[in-house]
Order: structure tokens, then C-alpha cells, then sequence
């Protein structure tokens, strides 16, 4: 389980480095990842301190820090 966490996390990564700053929901709707494996994979990111996330109302984005 632990190796799928980390494919999906370079996985997000890569998506982000691609593509920049995006909504979380498409984020996770372009990584084609089950939903439970790509919040997994983003709280490893984030847990490295690898992303960023900004609030807009109701929309959550998230980005790569530089």
C-alpha cells in the first residue's frame, strides 16, 4: 500500500509541475487515481510540504511550492 501512496504522490506531482495551480477536484479527475489513493497521495505531498493549497469560497486549489 505504501509503494501505491508513493506512485500516486509522484504521480500528483508530476500533474502539478505539468500543468501548475489547479482545482483539487480536477486534479484528481486528470490523475485517474481512485479518490481514496489520490487524497492519500496529496497528504503525502503535503505532509513533505511539497504543495501548497489556497481557499476561494468553496474552491480549493492547489499548487507546487517553488
Amino acid at each position: 500500500m505504501i509503494t501505491e501512496i508513493g506512485f500516486a504522490a509522484g504521480n500528483i506531482w508530476k500533474k502539478l509541475k505539468d500543468e501548475g495551480e489547479m482545482v483539487i477536484t480536477k486534479l484528481q479527475r486528470k490523475s485517474g487515481l481512485p479518490i481514496n489513493i489520490f487524497y492519500m497521495g496529496l497528504g503525502w505531498l503535503a505532509r513533505e510540504d511539497k504543495v501548497k493549497f489556497k481557499r476561494e469560497k468553496r474552491t480549493i486549489y492547489v499548487s507546487l511550492k517553488q
